[in-house]
């Protein structure tokens, strides 16, 4: 679903570049010249200001659903309050709760512990 809705998404962006740059500008911009055509220029400029304005909000409509749909199963998660399981080192050491302090000692605490292991191979030096 997500994939078809962007794919109209591209296209809507594609042919709304093309439509812009298409109208008349003060400059002359690409809408420049021509004198030739099957509709005046007060017809096709009309023409091209409603095209702009419905592929705008078909724009518009795809951008907020595309932003519904990515938040719309996502739940919220906290980094601090992980399950121990899943917030164990590699080298397995379980990290004690603070008891004063907050994350940064946390994370100083846990910095200690990889330090005090010994290392399984070499490894890169670390800068302190």
């Amino acid at each position: 679903m997500q994939t078809v809705v962007i794919v109209i998404h591209l296209m809507i962006v594609a042919v709304m570049i093309g439509a812009v740059l298409l109208q008349k500008s003060e400059g002359g911009g690409l809408g420049m010249g021509g004198g030739a055509g099957f509709m005046s220029s007060r017809g096709t400029a009309n023409l091209l200001t409603r095209t702009t304005a419905i592929l705008a909000a078909g724009f518009f409509i795809t951008s907020l659903f595309l932003s519904w749909h990515a938040g719309y199963s996502r739940a919220p998660s906290s980094i601090i309050g992980q399950p121990a399981s899943q917030s164990q080192p590699a080298g397995g050491a379980p990290i004690s709760a603070p008891t004063s302090g907050g994350i940064l000692d946390t994370l100083k605490k846990a910095d200690e512990q990889q330090q005090n292991q010994a290392p399984s191979g070499p490894q890169v030096p670390r800068s302190q």
